[in-house]
């Protein structure tokens, strides 16, 4: 089950990424409601999609 912490805090490589309009405002909508960065819950949405990541898809 994924799960909001603050582990991620000290990430330090900048890149640029698009959103759609819904996902951007889904996302922001869950940042404020558990009171953290839209950064760290982008971050820890993505560690968590690797980490259960079909192995066969990891290839």
């Amino acid at each position: 089950m994924f799960k909001i912490d603050s582990d991620l805090k000290k990430a330090n490589v900048s890149r640029t990424i698009r959103f759609t309009e819904p996902l951007f405002e889904e996302l922001n909508r869950l940042a404020v409601k558990n009171d953290i960065s839209f950064n760290l819950l982008v971050l820890q949405c993505c560690k968590y999609a690797l980490e259960n990541l079909d192995p066969s898809s990891k290839d």
